[in-house]
């Protein structure tokens, strides 16, 4: 098995360059940043929740308004979702529009090219390789029968 990397022993990977290294360590900490991140956010999510149900059992709290004004705001998430939605469904039928018209001629252009690539090998077979066998045989059988009448020296 061949060494990829001639300058060092098989077996064993070269040490890592400042500049990898470097990379390598930014790219952790990039990582471990955005865990903490995440969560960070799902406790002040739990604490927020927690809180307004705290609040909430509160017999002071109007909380009558509170779910008007959620149920507004689940209206809202609603109707962005159906743009969502809506512009899913028109992503969708241009994706259609492009397999139908560029994929499939695309595709039937390469089967004709396969097609007529069989053809022409189909040809070359029969019209070239088979006669030049059949010389070759034909040439084969004249050399021996020369060895065995002693006429070519073997």
């Amino acid at each position: 098995m061949a060494n990829p990397n001639p300058t060092h022993p098989p077996g064993k990977t070269p040490a890592p360059t400042l500049g990898e290294s470097t990379a390598r360590r930014e790219a952790e900490r990039k990582q471990k940043t955005i865990v903490i991140g995440f969560i960070a956010g799902f406790i002040v999510i739990l604490v927020v929740l927690g809180l307004a149900i705290f609040f909430l059992m509160q017999p002071a709290t109007p909380t009558d308004k509170i779910r008007d004004v959620f149920i507004i705001v689940v209206a809202l998430e609603s109707l962005v979702i159906g743009v969502a939605l809506i512009v899913l469904v028109v992503q969708l039928a241009s994706l259609i529009n492009l397999l139908q018209n560029e994929v499939r001629p695309i595709l039937h252009a390469t089967s004709e090219t396969v097609n007529a690539l069989r053809g022409t090998a189909e040809f070359l077979g029969e019209s070239v390789v088979e006669p030049v066998i059949k010389l070759n045989g034909y040439l084969a059988g004249l050399k021996r029968m020369l060895e065995l009448l002693g006429i070519k020296p073997k």
